[in-house]
């Protein structure tokens, strides 16, 4: 072999190892920009463009409307009364008494539920 045929095969097998550094620093470029994703849900999918989650849609007729009618019927009743009456476990009803304590539908005192007037 030459010495240009072997310094020519130098150069190849090096320009080759910095062509795969060279992907991978802008692999890792890009990961810091947030610039590759990974197959999933589109972005914006599931928060909004500030990054919060989007609120939930409500549907009428759903278990917080149940809620409040059988606290409205039943003024004092407890988080067991309500979830006993509607046939749901009480620990997913906690969850749903926490969002219409938080919308002003439904009041707290203690243990027991009341209706807001």
């Amino acid at each position: 072999m030459s010495a240009v045929a072997e310094a020519e095969a130098l150069l190849k097998d090096r320009l080759s190892s910095l062509t795969d550094e060279g992907k991978r620093v802008e692999k890792a470029l890009a990961a810091l920009n947030g610039g590759t994703r990974r197959p999933g849900r589109p972005r914006g999918s599931t928060s909004t463009p500030g990054g919060a989650p989007k609120p939930r849609k409500r549907r009428s007729g759903t278990r917080s409307d149940q809620a409040v009618a059988f606290i409205e019927k039943h003024p004092g009743c407890s988080a067991a009364d309500i979830a006993k009456a509607m046939k749901i476990k009480p620990n997913y009803l906690y969850r749903v008494l926490g969002e219409l304590e938080k919308e002003g539908r439904v009041k707290k005192t203690g243990r027991k539920y009341n209706p807001v007037s």
